[in-house]
């Protein structure tokens, strides 16, 4: 009986924080649909993406935009520009991550909020790796999401991209990501860019949830104070912060080859884990692990992926599970964790 009541706490624990992080973020009022709701209905829909890629590709450090099509499976299709966008991906990927912007007087035609622009994650690689990458990246997103509301929408596609001036096409997993000024509209809030911001002007449920959610999927990849990976939204009425993570790609829960752990957590490779606490309270962190333990089975089902091997999937979980069991036997928060060693 006691161990049931105590499971029930944690429930009611989960409900109320995940709630406290859009307090003071205003009333929500109707609004068309955007374009990225329109497009991502659907789980790994089909799209094509026309564009001449190889004159893109051979000026990737200028950052300007190209002309494109966008088609959907249904016949539909969007002119729209395209430019390279990203750092570290940049360098190294076959094809860049890139931003696509609609044109905001076709979409006002079709009855679709002026919100324009998308971003769009590609594989790293041009092999089955490089798609396994990607949605796993897409199931950290979806398991943050499913946490909590305040998140960065991401969304798998099955992209078929066309390249113009050779004639050449190539189809793969990608993930399209709502542009910043969508979440900031979503939240009723304001985008803001300020560094070196205080724990005291931070919405402090969510901040230590993403400081447990980004230990948890072994990313040190982020910092609220440089602005790192995360988006800022400060409430009109309250002045305080939310803080929302994106880009995990350098997290030990991907793993990609080519990720590293940030210095300044000493670790050696990323399926280490650090605790980014950011001077946030034990508190805070304590409410936070109870929402992400009450979370479990639903994070594993997200890893259970038909879009990922099976191999792939259990590997994911196996991965998730360290961090279940070391919360699990001591009752404090965690600070950090190396994974055992493997032949």
């Amino acid at each position: 009986m006691k161990t049931g009541q105590l499971s029930i706490g944690r429930i009611l624990i989960g409900v109320l924080v995940l709630l406290l992080p859009l307090t003071g973020t205003g009333q929500k009022t109707a609004r068309p649909k955007t374009v990225f709701e329109h497009l991502t209905q659907e789980e790994a829909v089909k799209m094509t993406l026309e564009a001449d890629l190889t004159t893109i590709l051979e000026n990737r450090k200028k950052d300007q935009y190209y002309p494109a099509t966008l088609s959907t499976e249904d016949g539909k299709s969007y002119k729209v520009e395209i430019k390279l966008r990203g750092k570290y991906r940049r360098k190294i990927a076959e094809i860049p991550p890139l931003k696509l912007k609609f044109k905001k007087k076709d979409l006002v035609a079709q009855g679709f909020d002026t919100l324009n622009e998308i971003k769009l994650v590609l594989p790293a690689y041009d092999n089955v790796m490089g798609n396994e990458l990607v949605v796993k990246e897409y199931l950290a997103y979806r398991m943050f999401e499913k946490i909590t509301s305040a998140s960065v929408r991401a969304r798998l596609v099955r992209l078929t991209i066309r390249d113009m001036h050779v004639e050449q096409t190539r189809k793969v997993y990608a993930i399209m990501v709502e542009d910043e000024e969508e979440t900031a509209a979503r939240m009723n809030g304001q985008l803001i860019e300020q560094y070196g911001m205080s724990p005291d002007s931070l919405i402090l449920n969510q901040a230590a949830l993403v400081s447990v959610f980004q230990y948890m999927i072994g990313n040190t990849d982020w910092e609220i104070s440089m602005m790192r990976n995360v988006r800022l939204i400060k409430s009109p009425e309250t002045g305080k912060v939310l803080v929302i993570p994106y880009d995990f790609d350098f997290s030990g829960f991907v793993s990609a080859p080519y990720a590293s752990p940030s210095s300044e957590s000493g670790l050696k490779t990323v399926r280490d884990r650090f605790m980014m606490a950011n001077g946030i309270k034990k508190e805070y962190l304590k409410r936070a692990l109870n929402i992400v333990r009450t979370a479990k089975d639903d994070l594993y089902n997200i890893c259970r992926s038909k879009h990922l091997p099976r191999n792939a999937s259990d590997g994911l979980i196996d991965y998730l599970e360290t961090f279940f069991i070391q919360i699990e036997e001591k009752d404090e928060v965690p600070m950090m964790f190396k994974m055992p060693e493997t032949d």
